[in-house]
């Protein structure tokens, strides 16, 4: 998986995965990311907090390169929240 790539570990994404099935960290998840741009994830900082404050609301504590790491992968996807093939492709990589 291209996630892998970049150094970010499958049992990363497991308990994440596992955490997002609660409907209740799901919506506040949702309310994280509600009116994000495309502009917004191509700016690192703002991406940085985005990564943070989930990681918050999921009580998942990240490393700095964990978190780094995370940064640049979403940065190098270069995803447009508009998009509906763009989303399809980020739902079969976490699938």
């Amino acid at each position: 998986m291209s996630y892998q790539q970049y150094g970010i570990s499958p049992q990363l994404v497991e308990r994440i995965k596992l955490k997002m099935k609660n409907r209740a960290l799901k919506e506040r998840v949702k309310q994280q990311i509600e009116g994000v741009t495309k502009a917004d994830l191509q700016n690192k900082a703002k991406v940085r907090h985005l990564v943070k404050s989930t990681s918050a609301i999921l009580n998942e504590r990240l490393t700095a390169a964990q978190e780094e790491q995370l940064t640049a992968f979403v940065l190098a996807q270069k995803i447009d929240p508009s998009n509906t093939f763009h989303l399809i492709k980020l739902w079969g990589m976490f699938r």
